[in-house]
């Protein structure tokens, strides 16, 4: 079978596995390699230490998987348009008038590493019943040590905007991505081209500055990694800027103009499900180690603990200028 006919039936796999984009590039290391020391060598990675391990294995898919000669990427949609209903960001109060918390909307279903990487499986088993040879593959989904935005642009999912996310023309940027290394030999596609052009909006909007320079973030003053990564105190001049955000960030896909007419999901496991799209943020900072499990069970809320859910929560609350005995000033 030759490559071309393998990649046609990875790609009709996908799509019939729900994913919105399916691209292929060859398994060599990315042209970036500099440029990504660069960014770990000037603390763009702020604590996030784990990024200064495994470079070689992040960069080059034949250190993670030796004999790999192939990378397919896909994409699958969790974008749900903002509504009331759904508690969207227009509204900062619950039912009872409480103040409440923004939550990014990649976590208001299910926790998006086990439903994309279930289903990458899914679609390697059925390629192994599919294809005349034997072959080895790694599925990677967000916690394997690869930079999976890199692979996504050289597959031609899309192009690396200049907030840092994958960008698609028809599908904008709010859709997770899932990456297979193979020693299969596929057709490779071609990168798509940036089209991004002279805006700005995403730059100009984010509440830290968190990018020195566009296609480029320092992640020490991103407010996902603020909130979702770091484990200690936030410096004051960054809680002034972190609004009522208490896990993740999502100002700079919202004020981009691919994402005004971004497709809906059509995946059952993102429906919007409880804690949903805000929490109430007294309610969260009394929360117990159980409430947290099980108000959390199967969300990917749970990348952050809940002494940090709960530093955030009050550093909303600062922001939102409530007082009381459990929205007191950080240190």
């Amino acid at each position: 079978m030759d490559p071309g006919k393998r990649s046609q039936i990875v790609k009709d796999l996908a799509r019939q596995m729900g994913f919105e984009r399916c691209g292929i590039a060859p398994a060599r290391p990315i042209e970036r390699i500099a440029d990504v020391r660069r960014w770990l060598d000037r603390g763009r990675a702020g604590s996030m230490d784990y990024m200064h391990r495994y470079v070689e294995q992040r960069t080059d898919p034949t250190a993670l998987l030796p004999g790999a000669r192939s990378v397919f990427v896909v994409a699958l949609v969790y974008h749900h348009p903002v509504s009331s209903e759904m508690g969207g960001s227009e509204n900062d109060q619950d039912s009872d008038g409480d103040a409440t918390g923004r939550v990014a909307m990649y976590a208001w279903g299910r926790d998006y590493h086990k439903i994309v990487k279930k289903k990458l499986f899914q679609v390697v088993d059925r390629l192994r019943q599919a294809v005349d040879e034997p072959f080895e593959s790694k599925v990677c989904v967000d916690t394997a040590p690869i930079i999976e935005r890199e692979f996504a642009a050289a597959a031609g999912v899309g192009w690396i905007g200049k907030n840092t996310l994958v960008m698609d023309a028809a599908l904008g940027s709010y859709f997770f991505l899932g990456v297979v290394v193979t020693t299969l030999d596929l057709e490779p596609d071609e990168p798509q081209t940036d089209h991004c052009g002279t805006c700005t909006a995403c730059l100009d909007a984010c509440p830290t500055t968190a990018f020195p320079a566009a296609y480029e973030m320092d992640a020490s003053r991103c407010i996902s990694y603020l909130t979702i990564e770091h484990r200690g105190d936030i410096d004051i001049s960054l809680q002034e800027k972190m609004d009522d955000w208490v896990f993740g960030c999502d100002v700079c896909q919202e004020v981009c103009p691919h994402n005004r007419r971004a497709p809906r999901t059509t995946e059952p496991a993102f429906a919007v499900r409880e804690p949903g799209s805000r929490l109430a943020l007294a309610d969260l900072i009394s929360w117990t180690e159980g409430d947290y499990r099980k108000r959390l069970q199967g969300s990917a809320m749970k990348r952050a603990t809940l002494p940090m859910l709960q530093r955030n929560a009050r550093i909303a609350g600062n922001n939102a200028r409530l007082e009381g005995p459990n929205t007191e000033r950080m240190p």
